[in-house]
C-alpha cells in the first residue's frame, strides 16, 4: 500500500494517495488515512463553526 499523504476523493467519494484523482477533485493533504476517511466531516464541523463565529461577530 502506498504512504501518505492521503486525500479525499469528491469524485469517487474515496481515499487516494497522492497520486490519485486530478488536484480539484480532492480534499487534503491528510497525514493518515483515517483522518482523509474523515475529510467530510472534518470539513462540515469546521463550517459550523465558522458561521458560528460569525453570526457572533453580527451579532446575532
Amino acid at each position: 500500500m502506498a504512504g501518505g499523504p492521503w486525500f479525499f476523493c469528491m469524485k469517487h467519494n474515496t481515499v487516494e494517495p497522492k497520486d490519485g484523482c486530478a488536484e480539484r477533485h480532492r480534499l487534503g493533504p491528510y497525514a493518515t488515512r483515517e483522518e482523509a476517511e474523515h475529510a467530510v466531516q472534518s470539513v462540515h464541523e469546521r463550517e459550523e463553526k465558522l458561521s458560528a463565529e460569525d453570526r457572533a461577530w453580527e451579532g446575532d
